[in-house]
């Protein structure tokens, strides 16, 4: 009996750590075989003793009973899996709800794997209370075996076939042709789309996945057929227009460019805690970078006879995006810098080796290098030389900057010049604003970048709000002078001071020029909010 006892208890406690409720149960019969591995070398051993048999007979009896209970509530679990609607499974989206994830029609509950998982837990709960699909997408990673095997053991039940994702968009809406997004994406507008990746995500890479670039849309996102497209280049006086399609354009010689785009809102929230103002409320996610390919707009230019002008002249683009009043984005650069082959001004048909996706312009866009976003018109439609910068409303009555002492009641957008080259900027991507993180060391993880193709020579760190300043490591690819078309990565790794409960932990960038970041926001604060790049600060707390 003390045999018996020793063998079948054990046997029990491990069937009640599994807890036999439906979730465990499920967990257990996908993927755990430790159960059955653990006692399969119980066998006679050639005593033969009568009590002894009958002792290891009594064990195996004991135990094919606790194996049958075990396998009959499994294969009951398994005929009627527990099924869930979409809408149970995003309301479980915290540790204090539980997290669970959808995979396909299968739903786990991911909340003991959180802090267990490789990249870290907030990569994890992106995906809280939704589809791991978009996610793993992005890393192919997660496509072997084990990672399956190890999410089997997570499934709680499906999703119930009955329940279809909702659409997004009414039919009517002048929107609802716009293109699906990656989840992962912090919305801060749905009607047009704006929206950036979370900091944790935007600096996992140099290159920014496609799917995770930042989106800046001002009007709805038009559905171009790409074999009817064709884009509108206006000759000088006296010469003759073009009509390019999407083949003439790529019979021109053919260039890539890896360039950062950023947003003139960029950071603007920071802005918006001085004091109130109008715009879309852009953290530090409002950049990206990517490789872009296509003609050079001098080539483009020259073919349609242009040349530069003794007198100022402007370039200005036209989008196809419009209205409903039929009035489409524009902008303008000056016509010395488009017909500059140093510049690198592309007509770019791809992005990261693909075709432009939807909300980045497909099927042509500009991309100017080194100049605010605002100016990389997307579903470009027209072209022409102008003498003076494009009457756009994003041209002449946005994207400037003004003193802190301006308001909307006195604000002449006249008196200002639009925004082109942008200053200095650096933020931090990890740790966040508010984490706790532990003593010891720890890994401060951000971008820099300047507009104009200044380079990025040095980027600074301070652990105690800027008394004391530590110079982080460059990463990415090396910079050309007059050529830094794209951003630096930076990481810092440091110790925490010895019973240090809290820091405030500061970044400043320098580039080639010595430009380097104002301390604080007051001072560049602007009714539109653009152009805020002061030092960028998060405070953490510090765990022993």
């Amino acid at each position: 009996m003390l045999l018996l006892h020793r063998a079948v208890v054990p046997g029990l406690q491990h069937v009640s750590r599994l807890r036999l409720t439906s979730r465990h149960c499920i967990r257990a019969c996908s993927t755990d075989n430790t159960f059955q591995s653990q006692h399969s070398s119980l066998a006679f051993s050639g005593d033969n003793s009568g009590s002894r048999g009958w002792r290891v007979i009594g064990t195996l009896l004991g135990l094919g009973a606790v194996l049958a209970y075990h396998e009959r509530r499994c294969g009951a679990t398994q005929e009627s899996p527990p099924i869930y609607t979409r809408e149970e499974v995003s309301s479980h989206c915290s540790p204090k709800t539980g997290i669970w994830v959808t995979f396909g029609h299968e739903v786990f509950d991911v909340t003991e794997f959180v802090d267990l998982h490789p990249g870290g837990p907030s990569k994890l709960m992106l995906a809280a209370g939704g589809p791991l699909e978009p996610f793993w997408a992005l890393y192919a990673v997660h496509n072997q075996p084990h990672v399956r095997e190890v999410l089997a053991q997570y499934k709680i039940g499906e999703l119930d076939p009955k329940d279809t994702a909702p659409p997004t968009l009414e039919t009517s809406d002048p929107y609802a042709g716009d293109p699906p997004r990656h989840p992962a994406l912090k919305v801060n507008s749905q009607r047009p789309f704006n929206a950036e990746p979370p900091p944790e995500l935007l600096t996992e890479s140099y290159i920014t996945p496609n799917p995770l670039f930042f989106t800046r849309n001002h009007l709805p996102v038009p559905n171009l057929d790409p074999d009817t497209y064709r884009l509108h280049i206006k000759g000088p006086s006296g010469g003759q227009s073009l009509s390019l399609s999407l083949d003439d354009l790529c019979q021109f010689p053919k260039h890539e460019v890896t360039v950062t785009l950023q947003c003139a809102g960029n950071r603007r929230s920071e802005m918006t805690r001085v004091k109130e103002v109008k715009g879309l409320e852009w953290r530090t996610g409002a950049i990206s970078t990517a490789r872009w390919a296509g003609a050079r707009l001098c080539d483009v230019l020259t073919q349609a006879g242009h040349h530069l002008s003794e007198t100022e002249a402007h370039v200005c683009f036209e989008g196809l995006d419009s209205d409903p009043t039929g009035t489409a984005y524009g902008a303008s650069i000056p016509l010395a810098r488009a017909l500059d082959p140093e510049a690198d001004v592309l007509l770019a048909y791809e992005m990261n080796g693909q075709p432009l996706p939807r909300d980045h312009g497909f099927p042509v866009r500009v991309v100017v290098p080194g100049v605010v976003g605002a100016r990389h018109v997307k579903w470009l439609g027209k072209v022409s030389v102008e003498s003076e910068e494009s009457y756009s409303h994003w041209q002449r009555r946005d994207y400037k900057g003004f003193s802190p002492s301006v308001d909307w009641d006195t604000v002449d957008f006249d008196s200002a010049p639009s925004i082109q080259e942008l200053p200095i900027q650096s933020a931090i991507t990890e740790p966040q604003d508010g984490e706790t993180i532990a003593s010891g060391e720890v890994t401060v993880k951000g971008y820099a970048w300047s507009g104009g193709g200044r380079a990025v020579v040095r980027v600074d760190v301070s652990l105690d709000g800027g008394l004391t300043w530590q110079v982080a490591e460059l990463n990415g690819e090396d910079q050309h002078p007059r050529k830094a078309w794209a951003w630096r990565l930076w990481q810092l790794q440091a110790l925490v001071p010895a019973g240090q409960k809290e820091l405030n932990i500061v970044c400043k960038a320098v580039d080639d020029s010595y430009n380097v970041q104002p301390d604080t926001v007051a001072p560049i604060w602007n009714l539109r909010g653009v152009l805020s790049n002061a030092w960028h600060r998060v405070h953490v707390h510090v765990t022993p």
